[in-house]
């Protein structure tokens, strides 16, 4: 059965991927995500799992990449300044194909920045953020419960795709404390996100070649052709990712003079704002992406079609308005339809009263 909990978001963060199978974990501190590893640390050996803090977020993410390629369920977890030192080992991680699970609880930047909550890390997130040609899911909740839920997910798309998958959070929701419902196991392996699908089993993973043919995980591909052949597999793979995984909540729609568009912490603000601006007579919809990548660009397009007026709420100076005015040019001029937005970079949260007011605007 469910259970609900009254916790902090990086602490229940924490405990879904302790439900969620992981046994091996691997950080480095920084603000705001220190309590992920410091929970992990106390409750990982209760579940007889390995908690390691490593030397640096180099390490870390090597050391992923090594119970992955075993076929453990591996994590990692940091804030911005930190997920960049992670990225060549997530570039290794996606060239081998290696399930792995990694937590942003992003913070401002650019550089060092500050510890308040960002969202500027999306253009990172959702291109890769390495070398090379790959993508890593991003999953965005909006409040501590979907925390849980999006996080115990992440596994198991790992797993069904094996590729990296990102969680993206924010200082914001790692830091406040929520009533959280941790669903119970057997319902999600039925109305979950996996919906009944099996997971793949292992069989690629290096368990030592005793009885059976020697297995070979490599990102090092030097025969002529080779990795041309290996890459155009990787994008088949997101290719059909794109199709079955998009996920997003749509909410008051029908017949909306104007669409609020966010993610994160932002969708949160801009739900509060959609309930104020229908008390001055304004039918605003709300969309909000869930996975950031794969974009849910069928649902936008849908929207597309019968909304000229589109509010962008980010923390940062505009990205995801990148794919949102993509999606808007497939289906109409964007000479006949208002794509814009409201920034707040820099560790900067809006509030509802901001919404309001830019939405009126925009409805001029």
């Amino acid at each position: 059965m469910s259970e609900t909990v009254f916790m902090k978001g990086n602490e229940a963060m924490a405990e879904a991927v302790i439900r969620a199978g992981c046994r091996f974990y691997f950080g480095y501190p920084i603000t705001p995500q220190n309590e992920v590893p410091a929970y992990m640390a106390r409750r990982l050996p209760e579940t007889g799992g390995t908690f390691i803090q490593a030397e640096s977020e180099l390490a870390a993410i090597n050391m992923v990449f090594g119970a992955a390629v075993a076929g453990a369920r591996a994590m990692t977890s940091s804030s911005s300044p930190g997920i960049s030192l992670k990225q060549e080992g997530i570039s290794y991680l996606a060239a081998c194909e290696l399930p792995s699970v990694i937590a942003n609880v992003m913070r401002g930047g650019p550089g060092l920045g500050n510890i308040s909550p960002s969202q500027s890390d999306y253009w990172q997130s959702t291109r890769g953020g390495g070398h090379g040609d790959y993508r890593t899911i991003v999953l965005a909740p909006h409040t501590v419960t979907e925390m849980v839920e999006l996080t115990m997910d992440a596994f198991d798309l790992a797993d069904l795709y094996r590729n990296p998958v990102l969680v993206l959070s924010d200082g914001l929701l790692g830091q406040m404390m929520e009533k959280v419902i941790f669903p119970d196991p057997e319902a999600r392996k039925k109305d979950g996100l996996l919906r009944g699908r099996p997971l793949p089993p292992k069989d690629w993973a290096l368990t030592g070649a005793q009885g059976r043919a020697p297995r070979f995980i490599r990102s090092l591909i030097m025969k002529q052709g080779a990795l041309e052949e290996h890459n155009f597999k990787l994008a088949e793979k997101y290719a059909r990712i794109e199709v079955e995984e998009p996920l997003a909540e749509s909410l008051a729609c029908e017949n909306a003079d104007i669409m609020l568009i966010g993610f994160g912490t932002s969708a949160r603000v801009a739900k509060q704002a959609q309930l104020m601006l229908a008390e001055h007579g304004i039918k605003a919809g709300l969309f909000r992406p869930i996975t950031l990548w794969p974009f849910p660009s069928e649902q936008l397009a849908t929207l597309a079609r019968k909304v000229d007026r589109f509010l962008v709420i980010e923390m940062n100076t505009g990205q995801m308005i990148e794919d949102v005015k993509l999606v808007i040019a497939r289906e109409r001029s964007l000479k006949e339809v208002r794509v814009e937005l409201l920034p707040r970079p820099g560790g900067g949260v809006p509030f509802p009263e901001e919404i309001v007011a830019r939405a009126r605007e925009v409805l001029k």
